[in-house]
């Protein structure tokens, strides 16, 4: 198996994240790399979308991951089964990723390519609702997923996350009848707070509405390229 290059970083003590994430995102877009932040609860499916996505984007594009952890490696291993670059990130107990520490990971993924260009970038990051949604890191796409064993009221409980997501992906959809969970008041609850808001619901460990989301992701970055 392919060693895991793991880097330890922490929150940036200046207060110019916005800054630091326009630089990111001037940098992406020079080298023509889409960058994606997957956000969401531990356990939420972020790993296991992301395995389903390469398989569907890999073949058209060259692919590329930054995990974020607490700890461990354990999430980009899975990944790197996938034959993309990947590096660990360590946040050293911080609950989210700030603009240089994912401009930090992105360049050391970029080093791990060995010059080769990447044309799609996913960030996943650091398992939670709260924290990760205060950060803009320089993604062109923001995208959280929900799990139906979650709940559909976690629009109330957190609701920036979803009004500065640009896609909601409802996640584990074959755990639909055993849980209660109503879809129509989550779209509800939603809108409310981000009407521009796309959802899709999808299982990515059965492959079930996989195609539409890797669709929606080709489209916005066929979009991108274009501006």
């Amino acid at each position: 198996m392919k060693t895991i290059t793991t880097l330890e970083v922490r929150e940036s003590i200046l207060n110019n994240n916005d800054e630091l994430a326009k630089k990111n995102r001037e940098k992406l877009r020079e080298s023509r790399t889409f960058l994606v932040n997957v956000m969401g609860s531990p356990g939420a499916g972020k790993t296991t979308l992301l395995k389903r996505t390469i398989e569907g984007l890999k073949d058209e594009f060259k692919i590329g991951v930054v995990e974020a952890d607490v700890d461990s490696a354990v999430d980009a291993e899975k990944i790197a089964e996938s034959g993309v670059e990947v590096i660990q990130l360590h946040s050293g107990g911080l609950c989210h990723l700030d603009a240089k520490m994912a401009g930090e990971g992105i360049e050391a993924l970029r080093t791990e390519a060995a010059g080769r260009t990447l044309d799609v970038v996913f960030v996943e990051n650091i398992g939670n609702l709260v924290c990760p949604a205060e950060f803009d890191i320089g993604a062109a796409l923001k995208v959280m997923l929900l799990s139906i064993p979650e709940g559909d009221d976690k629009p109330l409980k957190y609701p920036l996350m979803f009004e500065v997501s640009d896609c909601l992906l409802v996640s584990k959809l074959d755990t639909a009848e055993v849980f209660d969970f109503d879809m129509d008041l989550l779209k509800t609850r939603v809108r409310q707070l981000n009407p521009k808001m796309e959802i899709m619901a999808l299982s990515a460990l059965k492959d079930r509405g996989t195609e539409e989301w890797i669709s929606y992701l080709k489209k916005r970055i066929k979009e991108w390229r274009a501006l």
